[in-house]
């Protein structure tokens, strides 16, 4: 019962990464400038492999036969716990850059607790993804600025943008029953005590950008029970798609 637990928790956690390890790697090549390509392309690659560290212990937990591969492509939709934010589409380059922000700020007080974990697996995971998150905040955080407090049309879009991914963000600090489980075993983090510190960096980065804090109080939620906006079923089939129709395929 507690490996189910953890399981559900680590869930909770991993199909964040992977869902927006995917959306960034639709991107490859589409880039606004060869350097920022390939850096979009990085932290996909660093979603994606923190990804697979957490399905690996998943895999490990389970007792079953499962790889990590049969945990990201043979899963319905209804089976992700990833939040809603994540799987939004890539509307533009500002669209983009807000979604990163939005969750890399999150991401990294999230990591920086999860590394005081009983559990010495997912602390190991936490401590090596906290170095690269830092980097995806910084990376996120200064397209913020440059692009609010650019040309009136990169401002424009970013504030179009920022308007509209708020309603996702509360989201992130919602605990499912699984969540206030492993904090009871001394394994998760209580994300709902991040909230505060959260929007007070949010709110000071987007004031630096010259944007405005929406003030809207209206959230959207349901990602973390499974129920998703209509994007992630195309998403899933993208994702899926070889592995669904090449069942244990081997290269």
């Amino acid at each position: 019962m507690e490996n189910e637990t953890i399981i559900q928790y680590i869930l909770g956690i991993a199909d964040n990464s992977l869902i927006l390890g995917q959306r960034l790697s639709e991107l490859c090549g589409h880039g606004p400038s060869l350097e920022t390509d390939i850096a979009g392309s990085n932290i996909a690659l660093d979603l994606l492999g923190q990804t697979r560290s957490y399905y690996q212990y998943v895999a490990q937990l389970s007792g079953e036969d499962k790889t990590e591969d049969d945990i990201a492509f043979l899963r319905t939709e209804r089976q992700y716990k990833n939040v809603l934010l994540v799987e939004q589409p890539n509307t533009h380059f500002g669209y983009v850059i807000t979604r990163q922000f939005f969750f890399d700020v999150f991401h990294k007080m999230l990591l920086a607790e999860l590394e005081k974990s009983n559990d010495a697996t997912l602390a190991a995971i936490a401590k090596k993804s906290s170095k690269e998150v830092s980097y995806h905040q910084r990376f996120s955080s200064d397209w913020i600025k440059r692009l609010g407090d650019g040309t009136a049309i990169s401002h424009q879009k970013v504030q179009d943008a920022v308007n509209d991914l708020w309603t996702y963000t509360d989201e992130l600090f919602h605990m499912t029953k699984e969540d206030e489980k492993a904090v009871t075993l001394g394994i998760g983090v209580d994300v709902s005590r991040l909230k505060g510190a959260y929007y007070e960096t949010v709110k000071e980065i987007l004031e630096e950008a010259t944007l405005e804090v929406p003030e809207s109080k209206w959230f959207q939620k349901g990602g973390k029970q499974g129920i998703h906006t209509e994007h992630m079923g195309y998403l899933l089939s993208d994702m899926q798609y070889m592995q669904r129709t090449y069942p244990n395929m081997k290269w």
